[in-house]
């Protein structure tokens, strides 16, 4: 018998849960999971209805988040574009003792995002969170062969706004770099981005966002090691089978301090933000 995933969202017509359903059936723990059960907080006009999205996935909807959690083996918590709706989303799911994979970001503040992993292990709910990016093979394939060297320096480049996209670049740069970000300094122009991370020994990361740039990343690690990743195309697939591995496991790929050190990094970044050119503190 399949495990029942279920799927919480704060609207279900959005880009994730459209894509998620059939990305979990085509993949290598297919015949092991399904999107079984689907709740929507909300919905917006124009967004298609969740009786009708249901319909469409195959999916059965469910009447309240209480029902997705006491039916459901294992649960997603969606809300992508509104991060902010997570920490209320979640608190039934993290207080269920069943795998919860919540979407990225985590958390809209390292203070919230320290208050639900508090919630998880105090009820040991296992607890994962991750932008997909953290799994393409670029980044894998990168984590081999630095093997526990220090990475030195790192210049990350990609698309979208601030808001929603931000985190699909300081996740391999927290998953590379590792936790101990100190301060950031957003010094970009109205086209670009770009941001300076910089950490206590004097590491440096820098982050390029504008429309139209690819992913992609270039570092500096050891003793003159250097990696340079121009094709950063296989994340969804990996991500995942990274979730469903999760799922099946209990265990995460990804620390919990990795996940509340992007929450800290992006939450930097936002207030530096309005501050071009000053140094903002990271959270801790």
């Amino acid at each position: 018998m399949k495990k029942k995933i279920g799927f919480i969202d704060y609207f279900i017509d959005e880009w994730h849960a459209n894509n998620y359903p059939q990305m979990i059936r085509e993949s290598t723990r297919g015949d092991r999971f399904e999107v079984a059960l689907a709740w929507e907080e909300i919905h917006p006009e124009g967004k298609v209805h969740i009786d009708e999205w249901c319909r469409e996935h195959g999916v059965s909807k469910a009447d309240s988040i209480e029902q997705v959690v006491e039916e459901c083996d294992c649960i997603v918590v969606l809300s992508p574009d509104n991060v902010e709706r997570h920490e209320d989303l979640a608190r039934l799911p993290l207080m269920s003792g069943k795998p919860v994979y919540v979407d990225k970001p985590f958390a809209p503040s390292l203070e919230v995002g320290k208050r639900m992993v508090e919630l998880a292990k105090a009820h040991n709910t296992p607890l994962m969170s991750s932008s997909a990016l953290r799994f393409d093979s670029t980044v894998q394939n990168a984590l081999c062969q630095i093997g526990g060297q220090a990475v030195h320096y790192i210049a990350t480049f990609g698309p979208g706004t601030w808001d929603i996209y931000a985190i699909h670049q300081v996740e391999p740069i927290v998953a590379l770099m590792g936790t101990g970000a100190e301060r950031v300094m957003q010094c970009g122009n109205p086209n670009t981005n770009v941001m300076i991370i910089q950490y206590a020994d004097d590491r440096r990361a820098v982050f390029n966002q504008n429309p139209n740039f690819p992913f992609r990343f270039i570092a500096s690690y050891g003793q003159g090691g250097t990696i340079v990743a121009d094709n950063m195309a296989d994340f969804f697939p990996r991500f995942i089978e990274a979730m469903l591995e999760f799922f099946e496991t209990g265990e995460t790929k990804v620390p919990l301090e990795q996940t509340l050190e992007v929450t800290a990094v992006l939450e930097a970044g936002t207030n530096a933000l309005s501050r071009p050119g000053e140094w903002v503190p990271v959270p801790k």
